[in-house]
């Protein structure tokens, strides 16, 4: 299991500042964009991950937590980003932005929500380089792991060795040292946050869930 750095909960006028004991240590960066529209939150434009891009030296994962994701592809792809990953949820084709995204050089990727099914995203997966499973309602980081989301990792797990899928199952939220015992078998990578950007010992805690 690899590791993905959110850096949703730090403080963006020092963001690197803050993180620059494990930024180059963690396997993949994630960056958290909303629209105050498809959660309830407000967070960074393709202006931030510009300015990330330029210290963090490891692959760029961009979560798109907004209603209209189409129309913002382009920009964040430009600011560096090497996966864009939107919901399923969202207002818009899924086929198209797959491969909006794909036109644009990057990998792309789908992520469900918690009260969201596998289902649902069946007939995209053999499209997919990643599927990320929200194991807390996005929006907030610092949230409770949600165990319905086990089974939903195991079932892609599944479907992936059945297939022969390429896609990279990632989870987010709530991810520690506890919770990642139970999704590690399953997963290629979490996403951690506040677990480690409010934490005095990061570097510490990162080599504990990389031991896993």
């Amino acid at each position: 299991m690899k590791v993905s750095l959110s850096v949703l909960n730090v403080d963006y006028m020092n963001a690197y500042e803050s993180l620059k004991d494990i930024v180059d240590l963690v396997d993949y960066e994630h960056l958290d964009v909303m629209d105050g529209e498809f959660v309830p939150n407000i967070s960074f434009g393709p202006d931030f991950v510009k300015s990330l891009k330029k210290v963090a030296k490891r692959p760029f994962d961009t979560h798109l937590m907004i209603m209209h994701p189409q129309n913002y592809i382009d920009k964040f792809v430009d600011a560096g980003s090497d996966y864009i990953t939107f919901h399923v949820e969202a207002d818009c084709n899924p086929m198209d932005v797959i491969n909006q995204i794909k036109a644009k050089g990057v990998k792309a990727g789908i992520s469900i929500k918690p009260k969201t099914s596998v289902e649902k995203i069946k007939k995209y997966l053999p499209y997919l380089d990643m599927v990320l499973v929200m194991s807390v309602e996005p929006g907030f980081g610092g949230q409770s792991f949600m165990e319905n989301s086990i089974d939903k990792v195991k079932e892609l797990k599944k479907l992936k060795d059945e297939f022969g899928y390429s896609y990279l199952i990632n989870i987010d939220g709530g991810i520690n040292n506890e919770t990642a015992k139970f999704i590690s078998p399953y997963v290629d990578l979490a996403v951690v946050g506040s677990y480690l950007t409010k934490a005095n010992d990061k570097l510490d805690r990162l080599n504990l869930l990389k031991k896993l």
